[in-house]
């Protein structure tokens, strides 16, 4: 068997990009569909419109991300003790039959098992692919290559909220499963990167979640990288799930849809994503980047917990400024990746974005919480507000990994 190829330039990366991209593509479009068919769904297996569907909404949201924190632990210990490729494979396959389950859910307890189990198999692609790609491309063309993997990406969110408008749910997470199985055949021949090859047999201890709490100085950069993306999944799993239900407290007169909102916000994360990633290569450096894309964000959140829009028109207008806002999600991945060695990058790029998107569950639940004492938009900016700050601070501390050499361990 030959050994696998060191760093290549990007044209010689196509393949690999290119299938990273897709995956990421059906992670997405799979994650951001419940967003689209929520009222439908929730609907659909009995519940009736009201506070019970804003909380069985809550539920399964929360379920899913808590699949996905455990499942984001898994994968990336298995992808630093078994290679990346096995992550790819593994997680792909799981959340695509998840996905294609849950379009049969007739109860409440039935969507909330598939959505859980869909949520443990989500954890594992994005993490694992840049991952991958981080460890595959020249240095210095790195963070273009994962700029191109999130822009592939979250077009999956675009096509979820095309679908999931043209048909109904159930057809909807059918279609997301089968994507999902279509995309396993195309990965029989990925492998895995040189710096695997080597640390598989060279270090021991790979893969252990804890090494990452060993000393301090490694656990407060760990805890800084999940940090880091707490606004983006603020903006998702706050303001975008719960769209219909915000335009009604701030008196926007007509009707907004969530699945819409989706459109509009994951349309322009598209571009920025795009624009953020190519930012960095621009600047040499992660950090400002990520610090311009958090300026732009907390003017965004702040223009909507005003109450600035009152049309569906300029209210959809505020969800597309809040996505290229925090279109810095692939720099933010790219960034924990580079903050670590061969021997923990999986688990650290697996489970940084995982941890990230289940910060939504305290989020939520905190949003809820407070609704009732400072209403709607009061909690919205209480909530938002706190993650912002936190996310400032740990860029601030966090140390510049721009064309930093990835072939090292931790020790």
């Amino acid at each position: 068997m030959t050994s696998p190829p060191e760093l290549v330039p990007l044209r010689q990366a196509r393949s690999a990009i290119v299938l990273a991209g897709l995956g990421y593509f059906v992670d997405i479009f799979d994650l951001l569909l419940f967003a689209v068919v929520r009222v439908a769904s929730v609907r659909g297996v009995g519940i009736a419109d009201g506070p019970a569907a804003l909380e069985a909404g809550a539920l399964l949201q929360n379920t899913q991300l808590a699949g996905m924190m455990l499942g984001g632990v898994l994968w990336g210990m298995l992808g630093d003790r078994r290679g990346r490729r096995s992550v790819l494979y593994g997680s792909i396959a799981l959340y695509s039959l998840a996905t294609l389950a849950n379009a049969t859910a007739t109860s409440l307890p039935q969507y909330v098992l598939w959505r859980f189990v869909a949520g443990f198999g989500l954890a594992g692609e994005l993490g694992a692919a840049l991952t991958l790609v981080g460890e595959l491309v020249d240095r210095h063309a790195r963070g273009t290559a994962t700029t191109m993997v999130a822009t592939m990406g979250v077009l999956g969110a675009v096509a979820a909220a095309v679908v999931g408008a043209l048909v109904s749910w159930r057809t909807a997470y059918a279609i997301g499963g089968t994507l999902g199985l279509l995309l396993l055949l195309l990965r029989i021949r990925v492998r895995d990167s040189a710096m695997f090859a080597r640390t598989a047999t060279a270090v021991a201890g790979r893969g252990n979640l804890l090494r990452l709490f060993a000393t301090p100085a490694r656990a407060w950069r760990y805890l800084r990288a999940i940090a880091i993306g707490v606004p983006v999944w603020f903006c998702t799993g706050v303001l975008v799930t719960f769209a219909p239900e915000f335009a009604r407290a701030l008196g926007v007169q007509g009707a907004v849809t969530a699945g819409t909102a989706v459109l509009a916000y994951y349309g322009a994360t598209t571009l920025g994503d795009l624009t953020s990633g190519l930012l960095s290569q621009a600047l040499h450096s992660r950090r400002r980047a990520v610090m311009a894309y958090l300026a732009l964000t907390a003017l965004g959140v702040a223009a909507y917990a005003a109450g600035v829009a009152r049309t569906p028109t300029a209210f959809y207008a505020l969800y597309a400024w809040l996505g290229f806002a925090t279109g810095y999600w692939a720099v933010m991945v790219t960034m924990a990746v580079e903050q670590f060695g061969t021997d923990l990058r999986a688990t650290v790029g697996t489970s940084v974005p995982t941890f990230v998107r289940a910060t939504a569950v305290p989020m939520t639940l905190a949003f809820l919480a407070l609704r009732d004492r400072i209403g709607m938009t009061g909690a919205a900016a209480t909530v938002g507000g706190t993650a912002l700050l936190l996310a400032a601070l740990a860029v601030w501390r966090q140390s510049e990994t721009y064309g930093t050499d990835l072939d090292f361990v931790e020790g």
